[in-house]
């Protein structure tokens, strides 16, 4: 079992604790905030784990040893934090916009993220996007994607809002590696609708060649991947007209904590707990005991 610390204490990091506790490969260590007082420090300890203040500082100068670290605290803030983690030992994964760290989307290339050090998981539009623009585009050369991503403003935290600028980037940079597209633009709306919308993901795909039933089933063996992992993913509409794609995917938050319509913070903690889980798996003592 790897002992984990998460540095940050929104929605997002709550979540990430009650995963942790549930898994049968990972241990909460250590939860890390900014002030003794959070209210997200406070909701942590009444979960039963250990916690304490002083953020990045707090963390580093603890006894213990983490096998992992989940930075859940804006783009600004991760360069320092991972450059303080560099010497410690610790895998960091990175739940900001700050792309900095190899991309793993669980759905595309979960199995290459035990051999990695430092992860990026782009961001919730990136990890519920790039599994159906991955898909389509081994099957048809992408000459240009654009993916408008719309987020309920009760599930768009202060640190998300802070980092606007490099989370479109960031998605920009991870939809362009993963498709290879000659062209890629990014937008994500926050919506501040009543009662607030579910996370949805609109893509345009600009593909020669492309056909509907060929496509359709492409997309259903995306959404059905992810579903394995979120399982409100849902596709609510896919169409193709004159060689242009559009696909409208929507995320339904499951969990029991979590607004209905967060589901840009559930897609993103499941590819964390995942990555996490694939690292635990590929230690030596979790591939004897699988081994009996």
């Amino acid at each position: 079992m790897l002992n984990t610390a998460v540095l940050g204490t929104g929605l997002l990091a709550l979540d990430l604790v009650e995963r942790i506790q549930n898994s049968p490969h990972l241990h909460c260590g250590l939860v890390v905030g900014r002030s003794p007082d959070s209210i997200g420090l406070s909701k942590a300890a009444a979960m039963g784990c250990a916690t304490a203040a002083g953020s990045i500082t707090a963390l580093a100068d603890s006894e213990e040893t983490f096998d992992i670290v989940f930075d859940v605290t804006n783009a600004v803030a991760h360069p320092e934090h991972s450059a303080r983690l560099a010497g410690t030992g610790s895998t960091v994964i990175n739940l900001t916009p700050s792309n900095i760290g190899t991309l793993i989307v669980p759905a595309v290339n979960g199995d290459q993220a035990a051999a990695h050090r430092h992860i990026s998981l782009a961001s919730c539009g990136g990890q519920t996007s790039i599994p159906v623009l991955h898909t389509i585009a081994q099957h048809y050369a992408t000459l240009h994607v654009e993916m408008v991503a719309t987020a309920a403003t009760r599930s768009v935290g202060r640190a998300s809002r802070l980092n606007l600028d490099e989370y479109i980037e960031t998605t920009q940079y991870a939809i362009q590696q993963f498709t290879e597209a000659d062209t890629v633009k990014t937008m994500l709306n926050i919506s501040p609708a009543s009662p607030p919308p579910r996370f949805r993901s609109a893509m345009t795909i600009l593909a020669p060649g492309a056909e509907p039933e060929p496509v359709r089933k492409l997309v259903k063996s995306a959404a059905e991947t992810m579903r394995s992992f979120v399982p409100g993913f849902h596709v609510a509409s896919c169409a193709v007209t004159n060689d242009t794609i559009r696909v409208a995917v929507e995320v339904t938050a499951t969990r029991t904590n979590m607004p209905v319509h967060a589901g840009n913070l559930e897609v993103i903690s499941a590819a964390a707990i995942h990555t996490a889980e694939q690292h635990a798996l590929a230690r030596p003592s979790a591939m004897k005991e699988n081994a009996r």
